[in-house]
């Protein structure tokens, strides 16, 4: 009983010893990103369309009280989760970026946030496929400028503003969006222990991997991405777990051995493919995954998820060249993953992101 009461006291001192400390980083990255995504609205313009109103939308009108409601609910909870120990203080919360690289940052978004405006008033949402002939081969769909942003994901500048970009996006909450995935994947990581096998497909500039890997050092893990780029942000981002490694592919073609997973994720990807692409990957990666092993699929809530957000899920593909978005928003996840032999066994909804975890049968 002594050693319960000191232990549950210690528990207690972490969490308050921590709270500061999330309050305060989040603070101070939800302000950046905010006044950044004010400024980022007058440069680019809030209407939906060039030159005019937004289409009326076959939805009610997005559900602003829902909306930041959403938020602070997703805040809690990732707090929750750092204060129970389901997983550590974020990376992003325990380092402050230096003056230097947050001015670099900042300019860099306010002078692409131009760029982007240009683009997205002209329509223009395929510019980056004039990198594949020097870049290589890569399927036709993954050459877009989605969100319009300058050169798709096929340049080293690309991936360095990437995480400026989406964090301002949300106002500082993709990262913790992202996190929704995490209790899953810790469940798993702790139910297999040191050198589980651990795929991170489309893991684009290693941020959400970083985030995984704080947790659980000792994994024996793969980052997967078709982009040279962004795998080369990852693979400098990451620098620091040693049982890393790197491998550029599609996730429809992987190339990884049968059943060599124990777990994986995949983040915000799927609602970039294609549906025949999709099916693809789901099939990709039901052949690498182990028979009774996880995989969790985190990416955008879908129509009726939260009826009063609809609206906004609807205006998404319009607003920033999201060519696939609707139809994936209408996708049925549980045929789609259970056509390839998972089964879903939990879900979890934060703001506008959805994590579901799927386990592989026999």
């Amino acid at each position: 009983m002594a050693f319960e009461q000191t232990s549950h006291l210690a528990s207690a001192g972490r969490a308050l010893a921590l709270a500061p400390l999330y309050a305060a980083g989040q603070a101070a990255r939800i302000a950046w990103h905010a006044g950044h995504y004010l400024a980022g609205r007058r440069i680019v313009g809030t209407t939906d369309e060039p030159g005019g109103a937004p289409p009326k939308s076959a939805f009610a009108p997005v559900d602003r009280r829902r909306l930041r409601r959403s938020y602070f609910e997703l805040m809690a909870a990732d707090w929750r989760n750092v204060r129970d120990g389901v997983y550590r203080l974020p990376p992003e919360l325990r380092r402050a970026p230096s003056p230097a690289r947050l001015f670099a940052a900042s300019r860099d978004y306010a002078a692409d946030t131009r760029r982007v405006a240009r683009r997205k008033f002209a329509r223009g949402g395929v510019e980056a496929r004039d990198h594949a002939a020097a870049a290589g081969d890569f399927p036709t769909y993954f050459l877009q400028n989605f969100h319009f942003q300058t050169d798709g994901w096929m340049s080293a500048a690309s991936a360095e503003r990437y995480e400026m970009q989406v964090e301002t996006l949300f106002t500082g909450a993709a990262m913790a969006m992202r996190r929704t995935a995490l209790p899953f994947l810790a469940k798993a990581l702790t139910s297999r222990g040191a050198g589980a096998r651990y795929l991170d497909a489309a893991c684009g500039d290693g941020g959400f991997m970083e985030q995984v890997l704080d947790n659980f050092p000792d994994t024996d893990a793969i980052a997967l991405d078709l982009s040279p780029a962004y795998l080369g942000k990852a693979r400098a981002r990451l620098g620091r777990f040693r049982n890393v490694r790197y491998r550029r592919a599609a996730i429809e073609a992987t190339g990884l051995e049968e059943a060599s997973i124990d777990v994986a994720s995949c983040v915000y990807l799927f609602h970039e493919l294609p549906p025949r692409a999709r099916r693809a990957a789901a099939a990709e990666l039901a052949r690498v995954v182990r028979p009774g092993g996880v995989f969790v699929q985190t990416d955008t809530i879908q129509y009726g998820d939260e009826p009063g957000l609809d609206a906004l899920l609807e205006a998404f593909p319009r607003s920033f060249h999201e060519p696939y978005f609707d139809s994936y928003a209408r996708e049925d996840l549980e045929a789609l993953f259970g056509e390839a032999g998972f089964e879903k066994t939990g879900e979890s909804i934060g703001l506008l992101t959805k994590s579901t975890c799927f386990r592989l049968g026999a």
